[in-house]
């Protein structure tokens, strides 16, 4: 007869595990002896040893009482149903990985490749990480309302930015962003966008996309979509484009 410490102590448990295992109903536990103590067998020893090597294995608690006792047949079969069952949660977790390498590859998570490219270039050109962000969420919206759009749009944007007139442009409406807007370069930033778009014909922005009402929530409403200055260059460009 043993004490409960020294059960513990022989399989590599503790004693907090061995009153759990009591609570669950897994271990009877012993009265009390003449002085007190709880005084546990040879036999408590062998269930003590197999339920801590059943959970180690992964058998859930709630199983390990009907396996403790099991005949040899009744115990392959539920220790083959629990390893189909441990395979299954590493196929999950192999999956769950995978996602998250994808997050730490940054847009591919979210957007097509060719749009996760796009981006890449942006960061190698210069671009603000705001600007980068907007460009992002608006294909994600994009590609979900008009994928058959988004890839035409796509494809013309990054022909688009190997033009070194349409880059200079792209950089520096980025860096208008922040421009008072009264800022005397805006007038002729204006000047420049206007004249370029004047000479553009047949790109696929300037027809309909299937979903209107998500191309306006892309351009309209994500946060830090605009500002004072962008505001006054849209204005400025859109009144010279009527004189």
């Amino acid at each position: 007869m043993i004490t409960i410490g020294r059960l513990a102590d022989y399989a590599g448990v503790t004693i907090k595990a061995v009153r759990h295992y009591h609570k669950r109903g897994l271990l009877p536990e012993p009265g009390r002896d003449s002085s007190g103590y709880r005084r546990y067998t040879a036999e408590d020893a062998v269930d003590l040893v197999k339920i801590k090597t059943l959970t180690q294995a992964g058998v859930p608690l709630a199983r390990v009482k009907d396996l403790l006792h099991a005949d040899p047949d009744a115990l392959t079969a539920a220790i083959a149903e629990i390893d189909r069952d441990l395979r299954d949660r590493i196929a999950h977790l192999r999956r769950v990985r995978d996602q998250l390498a994808q997050l730490r590859g940054g847009d591919r998570l979210f957007v097509s490749p060719e749009v996760a490219d796009h981006l890449d270039d942006l960061r190698r050109l210069g671009v603000s990480e705001r600007q980068i962000q907007l460009e992002r969420d608006g294909w994600i919206l994009m590609q979900t309302a008009s994928p058959e759009d988004a890839a035409l749009w796509i494809a013309e944007k990054r022909e688009l930015m190997t033009d070194p007139e349409f880059r200079a442009l792209y950089l520096d409406h980025d860096a208008a962003y922040d421009w008072p807007p009264s800022d005397p370069r805006l007038p002729a930033l204006a000047d420049r966008t206007r004249s370029w778009f004047a000479r553009q014909h047949g790109r696929s922005e300037t027809r309909p996309v299937r979903n209107p009402d998500i191309a306006r929530l892309a351009g309209q409403t994500q946060p830090g979509a605009s500002s004072p200055a962008w505001d006054r260059l849209a204005q400025l460009v859109e009144g010279q484009a009527r004189a």
